[in-house]
């Protein structure tokens, strides 16, 4: 998941290019932003829900799911105190819990968490202060 500029083809069409392989079959709705996809090699199958006479949900459900999810687990678990400067975060991490809901071997997750902890340099929110400053600090 990653968050769009704007609904225009000029933002959703790279979008595209860079999530789904080429060659595939693309489902959008009716939206004219996804007009440019067939240009660029993919198969696209446009759904018009308001004369398909199908609820969107169920023209659409994988996309109606991960949106209602997506929602519920952003106002509900951060109770509306998410900000644009984390939203990639946010978006990374629901599609981490997304992607392993249905798993079987949830210990290994733990397991491969820790893996990756080990091998990987911490990263920091704030810039850290230089040497010079911390020993000014401290006297």
């Amino acid at each position: 998941m990653n968050r769009v500029e704007d609904v225009s083809g000029t933002s959703l069409v790279p979008f595209v290019c860079a999530a789904v392989e080429a060659d595939s079959e693309v489902r959008t709705d009716g939206w004219n932003g996804y007009n440019e996809l067939s240009k660029k090699g993919y198969s696209h199958h446009r759904i018009n829900i308001s004369q398909s006479g199908d609820p969107a949900h169920v023209s659409m459900p994988g996309v109606h799911t991960v949106a209602s999810l997506l929602k519920r687990w952003l106002l509900g678990t951060h109770q509306g105190s998410v900000t644009a400067e984390h939203l990639d975060a946010y978006l990374d991490e629901f599609a981490f819990r997304f992607n392993r809901r249905h798993s079987r071997q949830r210990g290994l997750l733990f397991l491969r968490l820790l893996q990756h902890a080990v091998v990987t340099p911490p990263t920091r929110y704030r810039p850290s202060r230089s040497s010079e400053q911390m020993q000014n600090h401290s006297r």
